[in-house]
Formats: C-alpha cells, sequence, structure tokens
C-alpha cells in the first residue's frame, strides 16, 4: 500500500519488478542476521530491482571481532528463530520417522494423531482422564515460544502423519524444564518415545538447562521403566499422592 509497492507493481512502460527476489533478499538479510551475531550494522544502498531481479550497487557491513565465534542463533532477537538443525531421520522395526522441531501448522496433524491415541494413553499423559481439546488448546501446543519451549514432533516418513511428540517445557531462568512424551497407542514398543526422550535430553544439555523433570503417575511403569534406564532418580511427588517425580541431572 506504499507508495515504492505501487511503483514495483508497475507503472507507465515499466514492468513490475520481481518481487519473488525482492522477498529473496530480504529474507538473505534477515538470515544473517540470525546467523552471524556478530553482526553490528548493515547497509545496502541502493538495492536495484526491476522485472528481472535485484542486485545490490552498494553496502557496508560493520562487525564486531570479539564476537566472530559466537554461535547462532543471534541471542538479541526477540522471537528466537526455528530450531531447524534438529532435525533427523529415526529407524526401527522396518519403521521410519522424520523427527523435528515443531511447527504452528502441525495444529492440523494432532485431530488424526489424537484419534490413534488410546483413553488410557491419554489419561497416563494428562495425568486425568481427558477426552476434549479445544483447538485454542492445539494452538498453544504447537505455537511455541522457541526461547522457552521445545517440542519434538515424530512424523511416519511415507504418511507424514503424526506418530509422536516429546516436549520440553522450562522455567524463566532457563535451569530446570519439564519433559512430556506421547506416542501414538498403535506404534508403541518400536522405541520411539525413546529416541524422543533421548532427543530431549541432547536438546537440554546443548542448550545449558541443568535438570529435567516429569510428573509420572505410579501405575505408569513403563514410563517410570524408561526414566530409570535413562538414570533419572525416581521418587513419589512430595504434594501429590500417586504421582511420581523423575529427575534428570544433565549439567
Amino acid at each position: 500500500a506504499t507508495r515504492i509497492g505501487r511503483l514495483l507493481a508497475g507503472y507507465r512502460d515499466r514492468r513490475p519488478a520481481d518481487r519473488a527476489a525482492i522477498i529473496a533478499a530480504l529474507n538473505g538479510l534477515s538470515q544473517m542476521i540470525v546467523d552471524f551475531p556478530c553482526l553490528v550494522s548493515l547497509d545496502i544502498n541502493p538495492l536495484l530491482a526491476d522485472a528481472e531481479g535485484v542486485i545490490a550497487l552498494d553496502a557496508r557491513i560493520e562487525i564486531d571481532p570479539r564476537r566472530l565465534d559466537e554461535a547462532a542463533p543471534n541471542p538479541a532477537l526477540v522471537i528466537r528463530p526455528y530450531p531447524s538443525g534438529w532435525s533427523r531421520d529415526f529407524h526401527s522395526d522396518g519403521l521410519s520417522f522424520h523427527i523435528r522441531p515443531i511447527m504452528p501448522a502441525d495444529v492440523a496433524l494432532y485431530p488424526a494423531f489424537l484419534a490413534k491415541i488410546s483413553p488410557d494413553d491419554l489419561r497416563l499423559r494428562f495425568l486425568s482422564l481427558r477426552k476434549n481439546f479445544p483447538d485454542q488448546m492445539l494452538k498453544r501446543l504447537t505455537q511455541l515460544d522457541y526461547d522457552r519451549d521445545i517440542a519434538f514432533v515424530a512424523l511416519e516418513k511415507d504418511t507424514g502423519a503424526l506418530a509422536g511428540i516429546g516436549r520440553l517445557s522450562c522455567d524463566p531462568d532457563h535451569r530446570t524444564g519439564e519433559y512430556a512424551l506421547l506416542v501414538r497407542s498403535d506404534l508403541q514398543g518400536h522405541g520411539l518415545g525413546w529416541d524422543l526422550l533421548k532427543q530431549l535430553i541432547a536438546y537440554a544439555r546443548a542448550e545449558g538447562i541443568a535438570r529435567i523433570e516429569g510428573t509420572v503417575l505410579n501405575e505408569n511403569s513403563k514410563m517410570l521403566k524408561m526414566c530409570r534406564e535413562f538414570g533419572f532418580s525416581v521418587a513419589h511427588h512430595a504434594d501429590e499422592p500417586g504421582l511420581s517425580l523423575a529427575t534428570l541431572e544433565v549439567g
């Protein structure tokens, strides 16, 4: 709606500018800011755009040499970018899954996923009977602040269907994270929950999170057994009868 926007759309004998190339240039600039915390300032002037594409005729970049070795992503960002480096594949018993951080669009995968989870598995995950999952709740589960929370989804390689989720929610000082796991009932027993928990622990270690905790129903023997095999200490919850607290010191 700006004057520049109208000019880019073409006028008189001028063809419309290549908007896709302009968008790619802006995205590339944004990605530089994400990937290089040492950037102090950047000036591109002029950037010419026409129907053939875009070209920078002059640019000036200022860096802070003391931050050259600082790893991405840039800690000064208001919103932490999607942690794309945490994607990988998992194979077990002839099954193949792709594991990656959750995206907001994954909300569309939840209805089919939840339909294949038994009521008892839902009760063990949410610590009480649950039949209704409002749309607002599903949005909260998929639209995360990656600076505080992370969730890894396991997708079936052949169909893209949601097979399991591992979640870690951190306190404000980023020292303790509460984990949760949920694997589709028809896919349990193939090591997917084990692999998702291993991914959460690796992520916590990389993020400098000192402790992982999980609240588990005492009757959830499979989860408690897996926790002990990972080295978690398990104790009865001091304030909640029927619950255990599993704790792993990561740091």
